[in-house]
């Protein structure tokens, strides 16, 4: 494979009828409405004090295979002597790059071999000249005991939002299952043996579009500092799934080119997970939003605002029978879903961290959605609307509503399902949510 000259920067090209109102009982509205007002945005020298500052990030996840309705990836079985290269598009830029790998749901101490990053140049292929040796407090290679997290050193890279990097890790004795993130999009590369610093993709022959170990890019610059970091936290609408594979179409990849072309000084951090619901563990999807919400956003220093986008998956399998609910599954109310919204906006506020909740998208096309699931989708929505409780609303399913039936997407919003917004949809939620109140 012959290499370009010189690295091309990725071109972004970032681009409803009303829901009927259900008013819920002053109760609700009590109970998730007294959330405390939200935090004043930061101003003068404290607002752009160097800093590291999360560029890019996946939730982790337990490995899952078919039986969990996920087929075709490699955390079950996990790594032997083996080089794994994920490519990830960076959303907020600096001089300085260092990475976060998780161990969370391992069951024994994880040998990291090596670790490397680069520019990619595109597929496995990393430009000449790139490549940096990673060390983890000063040494080349690092034992993440199970469930812990590590924090590489910091790596001289100048990177800039909307490029795409090269992670490398090298594994020279079994892993064991890993922890992973199932929808990576993105596609990772696997090799058998130590090709570590290879610049060509030659030896990496296998592809992956889930991620391995890797939860965290972070990025430092002193010429213009990150102001801080937007989380996106919610499910598969947030995760990407009906967007084109391999091209960054996410929402969160849009409001990101958005926030790049507005200089806001804000990284976007992805932490959506197909499946995931707002408070229930799933067997599929794993830990709830209520339980992640304190490792995945309170604890991360340089959070500014999350964008809570849950509740979907909730209410379309309030009354399903699946092998993706555990036993004890009841039928959801409109309460406990707003109580759950309330938690975590009250601990949000605690930390300083502001929160724009979004309405919960059409679910026509959701398998098995009924008109009780509807007035349920209604009742929530009113609330999320007027409840008062969010610093700020982006209305989802009014972006995504065909004005002349709510309960599904307006034609070419939708990929296949019906359900999940494409490439244009997910363009019409970076859209809904408005830049000044981030």
């Amino acid at each position: 494979m012959r290499l370009p000259h010189r690295p091309r920067k990725p071109k972004r090209t970032p681009a409803a009828a009303a829901t009927a109102s259900l008013a819920l009982t002053a109760a609700l509205t009590l109970a998730a409405g007294c959330a405390p007002a939200g935090p004043a945005t930061p101003t003068g020298e404290a607002a752009v004090r160097p800093h590291w500052a999360q560029s890019w990030g996946a939730a982790v996840q337990p490995p899952a295979g078919r039986a969990q309705g996920a087929p075709g990836n490699w955390s079950r079985r996990g790594f032997r002597d083996a080089s794994v290269r994920q490519i990830v598009r960076v959303t907020a830029g600096g001089s300085q790059v260092r990475i976060r790998l998780s161990n969370r749901y391992g069951t024994a101490p994880l040998k990291i071999g090596g670790a490397a990053l680069g520019r990619s140049a595109g597929g496995g292929a990393v430009w000449p000249g790139t490549t940096r040796r990673v060390t983890f407090r000063g040494a080349g290679s690092a034992v993440v005991p199970p469930g812990g997290e590590l924090t590489g050193d910091p790596l001289p890279l100048a990177a800039s939002p909307g490029e795409d990097l090269a992670i490398t890790l090298r594994f020279t004795g079994r892993t064991g299952p890993a922890t992973f993130h199932r929808v990576g999009l993105a596609p990772s590369y696997r090799a058998p043996g130590d090709h570590l610093t290879d610049v060509l993709p030659t030896a990496y022959t296998r592809t992956s579009r889930a991620t391995y170990y890797l939860t965290g890019v972070d990025v430092l610059s002193r010429s213009a500092p990150v102001r801080g970091t937007v989380v996106a936290f919610g499910d598969s609408v947030t995760d990407g799934v009906g967007t084109t594979p391999g091209a960054d179409r996410r929402y969160t990849d849009d409001l990101a080119a958005r926030l790049t072309a507005a200089r806001r000084g804000l990284g976007v951090v992805n932490r959506g997970i197909a499946g995931n619901m707002l408070l229930t563990r799933s067997p599929c999807a794993g830990e709830p939003g209520v339980a992640r919400f304190r490792r995945e956003v309170l604890d991360r220093p340089d959070v500014r605002t999350v964008i809570l986008e849950l509740g979907s998956n909730d209410i379309g399998l309030s009354h399903a029978r699946t092998r993706c609910l555990p036993p004890s599954h009841r039928p959801l109310t409109a309460r406990r879903l707003v109580d759950g919204y309330a938690s975590l906006v009250r601990a949000a506020h605690r930390r300083g961290i502001k929160v724009i909740g979004t309405t919960v998208i059409p679910l026509h096309g959701y398998p098995g959605h009924t008109a009780r699931e509807e007035r349920l989708r209604a009742r929530v929505n009113h609330w999320i609307r007027t409840g008062g409780a969010f610093d700020a609303v982006a209305d989802f399913d009014r972006a995504l509503a065909d004005p002349a039936h709510p309960d599904r997407p307006r034609p070419g919003y939708a990929a296949r399902d019906g359900l999940h917004p494409n490439d244009t949809g997910a363009r019409a939620l970076a859209e809904a949510i408005p830049l000044d109140r981030l």
